[in-house]
């Protein structure tokens, strides 16, 4: 565990690969978002090892707006991948359903202004329940296991969050922690709400609640790492990010907030090594890191290593706004012959 200024525990939401989201930090750059330019894309991933019985041979993935509207539904194979194009910014749900019921559903940020195609993978595994009369029921991994009562509140919590109802949302939650203070779901979604409303004592000492409980909730820390940036206390960012990469180094999110910690903490080498990887990972999601990275070289005086940062950007984003202000760059700083 990490030893810091901070006491270091934290964890989150359902399915896979980071659901939640880009939080406010990266906003604060000023950065200009057009409207309808997001891309959520990802695979569906079913573990049938411990399968028995019969298996679906699809399943629907349904995009919602934060406010419950339906926005579009798509039907994917195990190992399928599905994508949706020409969103606005804002916050989303995805929510998964075999044959008309919903077994999870997950919450994914895109108002990043670097960010616009954004991959979220969603793992689950299919495997027959201890005591469960009928095969076939999917569980999602990193999932708690409530009472029915609790899960009717945390159902209305969700849906009271989403209508931005977020005083209801936690007393709601407050209800299940307070005769379970092991539901560490519970805890991740009271530090997400605390963390839009700017509350972020109470925001870290959730995620910390939830990372006491399960110790290797990959949501919370990567969640927490984004907290601790927006405090600008790098160093703990460092720690915690290190640790959510340590988890999933296949995680391009993971890797790209731990190079910006570094970036901010001015270790530009480290930096680099960690925008890398996350391009590595997702090189279409993360086509915006090439512009980070072309500033960084630039102002090092390594004009060279800018330039091709600005250029394998522009054969990712041959429609970029500014990309005559890159091509100008771009010629200016050629190598002599």
């Amino acid at each position: 565990m990490l030893v810091s200024r901070h006491r270091l525990r934290c964890q989150s939401l359902a399915v896979a690969c980071a659901a939640v989201a880009l939080f406010a930090f990266l906003a604060a750059r000023k950065v200009e978002a057009q409207a309808s330019d997001h891309t959520l894309y990802g695979d569906l991933i079913i573990d049938e090892s411990k399968a028995t019985g019969l298996k679906p041979l699809t399943f629907d993935v349904i995009l919602y707006s934060e406010g419950k509207v339906l926005i579009s539904r798509q039907s994917t194979p195990n190992n399928g991948r599905f994508r949706f194009n020409n969103l606005p910014v804002g916050l989303y749900e995805l929510a998964i359903e075999v044959e008309n019921s919903e077994i999870a559903r997950l919450t994914v940020d895109l108002r990043s202004p670097f960010l616009k195609d954004v991959r979220r993978d969603i793992e689950f595994e299919w495997r027959l329940p201890t005591g469960a009369a009928q095969p076939g029921v999917i569980s999602a991994r990193d999932t708690y296991s409530r009472s029915l009562g609790s899960q009717k509140l945390f159902t209305l919590a969700r849906q009271a969050a989403g209508k931005k109802q977020y005083q209801t949302a936690v007393e709601l939650l407050q209800q299940i922690t307070s005769v379970d203070g092991k539901d560490f779901e519970v805890w991740f979604e009271l530090a997400n709400i605390h963390f839009r409303q700017k509350k972020l004592a109470e925001a870290e000492n959730e995620y910390l609640r939830a990372i006491d409980v399960h110790s290797e909730y990959f949501p919370a820390l990567l969640n927490l790492g984004r907290l601790e940036l927006f405090q600008k206390q790098f160093d703990v960012a460092i720690q915690v990010l290190g640790q959510a990469v340590n988890l999933r180094p296949d995680s391009a999110d993971a890797n790209y907030f731990l190079g910006e910690a570094y970036l901010q903490s001015k270790r530009g080498s480290s930096a680099v090594m960690f925008f890398n990887e996350a391009l590595r990972l997702d090189p279409r999601g993360m086509a915006e890191v090439h512009l980070q990275l072309a500033r960084l070289y630039n102002r090092a005086g390594m004009k060279d290593k800018a330039s091709a940062e600005y250029e394998q950007f522009l054969k990712k984003k041959p429609d970029y706004a500014e990309r005559k202000k890159l091509r100008e760059y771009i010629e200016a700083n050629k190598p002599k012959p």
